[in-house]
């Protein structure tokens, strides 16, 4: 008896089982309008809505509410006509979701956006097959390019100690104390002033107060003031000089694109930076280093670090060059524009990890937003090559890869690791890491099978200063991620000088 009643379980289980897993009948209908665009109309037939009604409404009827009738002993054509329109919505959501799980395991294409689809157009008919249709961003087909064996060019260099001299008074930059100068000012000073741009005597912008260093560029979020040195040469409070910016093609002011607009600054005063003394508090202070010696060590490291990020980034363009030459399809002008954002996020995220000082971070960034739509267009292309070798060659992104990545990124910032870690899922930015993370194994793939030519290496001298301002109006934008904690090197000089 016990073993018959076993039987019927495990019988009973496997119909069930069964049911949950029977697929739908459907009929698909994909069309391309682009490379990276589906458009897909989906014909449900009508024996699954009758059986998604017939387990819905059986699920309902020991619980069914009928007037005149105690729970659960209605007549199921009563049940039926009372909940039609509310068991209609429930079967109607199951259909859509079972519909897409199951074209997204049987269709060819790879999903990058989630479908848009107008629910309240979709309904589910009392006769006949249910249909809808959606639209759905996907990674375009390619035939996949050569990766093995590419030859590069690769940078190299040994560092001296001029070298780590450069960047030790870079680094204390950003612990120094600004002073007023009663003189005039020269490079490498910093001025406060008021900053005013304007576009055939409208204003655009006024952004007071604002603290530079004047070096040979400054660079705004859509233009660059170049010779910003000599415009400012000499100034002293009081002084007004003008210059000119011409916008960029991504300028966020769209009518003022690729046109000059005027910038006028209003010396309020200028300033010296006071760098401080390598004392033995100090050094404790900034690090915990037992001696100067022990800094030292840590720049060249860092130093290392920028060449590393120096070498991945020239490597990685030559095989960007190499792998999208035929990859001639376009990308839709919305998915350009959604990713831009994400483009620029994953790069400032990259320089972080690097060790970059927060004005590097800030005037490469500037130069990302003054070409986005260029940047980003490439880089998708880039990635989705990536992530065809990376799904091809089995390379996945692991919990200690992400725990490396956050460990550095705090390292630059002088936040903790877990801080960092809760300020990127916070801004849902950890798929973006996990994006850094796949790509940079991918390339570290390509270089393992590639043939080199080692060059030497210069490094660049920090002529930009940038600022986060938009000449021709705007949104400049926030930071990313760690910025809001590692403020930018004239803010904390002049907040310690206050």
């Amino acid at each position: 008896m016990a073993d018959e009643q076993a039987e019927d379980a495990d019988t009973l289980v496997e119909e069930q089982q069964s049911e949950e897993s029977q697929d739908l009948t459907l009929e698909v209908e994909v069309t391309s309008p682009s490379a990276c665009e589906r458009h897909v109309t989906v014909t449900v037939s009508r024996d699954d809505i009758d059986r998604y009604l017939d387990d819905a409404f059986g699920e309902l009827m020991p619980t069914a509410n009928v007037p005149g009738f105690r729970a659960g002993r209605a007549p199921r054509k009563l049940v039926e006509s009372r909940y039609k329109k509310e068991i209609g919505e429930q079967i109607k959501g199951s259909l859509l979701m079972d519909s897409l799980g199951q074209i997204s395991e049987q269709q060819d294409f790879t999903a990058i956006s989630e479908p848009e689809l107008n629910l309240d157009a979709v309904e589910v008919p009392d006769e006949g097959p249910m249909t809808f249709e959606f639209d759905i961003e996907v990674r375009p087909e390619f035939e996949m390019p050569k990766w093995r064996g590419l030859k590069l060019d690769r940078p190299v260099r040994e560092f001296g100690e001029e070298d780590i001299d450069q960047q030790l008074e870079k680094m204390l930059t950003r612990y120094g104390q600004l002073t007023p100068h009663e003189g005039e000012a020269s490079v490498g000073d910093y001025l406060t002033a008021n900053i005013t741009t304007s576009h055939e005597g409208e204003q655009l912008v006024r952004d007071e107060e604002r603290v530079t260093r004047i070096r040979p560029t400054l660079s705004f979020s859509d233009g660059e003031l170049q010779g910003f040195d000599k415009l400012m040469e000499g100034a002293k409070a009081g002084d007004k000089r003008s210059g000119k910016v011409e916008l960029t093609g991504d300028a966020a002011n769209e009518a003022l694109r690729g046109k000059q607009v005027d910038v006028e600054f209003e010396v309020l005063e200028v300033k010296q930076l006071k760098l401080p003394e390598l004392t033995e508090d100090f050094l404790q202070e900034i690090g915990g280093f037992e001696s100067e010696e022990k800094l030292r060590e840590a720049i060249r490291a860092d130093l290392q670090r920028q060449l590393e990020y120096e070498q991945q980034q020239k490597i990685r363009g030559q095989i960007t060059a190499l792998l999208t030459e035929s990859a001639s399809w376009d990308l839709p002008p919305g998915l350009l524009k959604r990713q831009s954002a994400r483009e620029l996020e994953r790069a400032v995220m990259e320089l972080r990890r690097a060790g970059f000082s927060e004005a590097e971070i800030r005037a490469r960034e500037n130069q990302l937003r003054q070409n986005s739509g260029a940047s980003t267009a490439k880089g998708l292309k880039e990635h989705f090559i990536l992530e065809r070798i990376a799904e091809d060659e089995s390379v996945e992104a692991e919990e200690g890869d992400f725990e490396k990545e956050i460990f550095l990124m705090a390292m630059q910032s002088g936040e903790s690791p877990r801080r960092v870690r809760a300020q990127i899922e916070k801004r849902g930015l950890m798929d973006v890491l996990q994006n850094q993370i796949l790509e940079r194994k991918v390339l570290e793939l390509v270089q393992d099978q590639a043939k080199f030519n080692d060059q030497p290496y210069e490094p660049e001298s920090l002529d930009v200063e940038a600022v986060y301002l938009a000449a021709g109006g705007g949104d400049a934008a926030a930071s990313i991620p760690a910025a809001e904690s590692a403020a930018s090197e004239t803010e904390d000089t002049e907040t310690e000088s206050s």
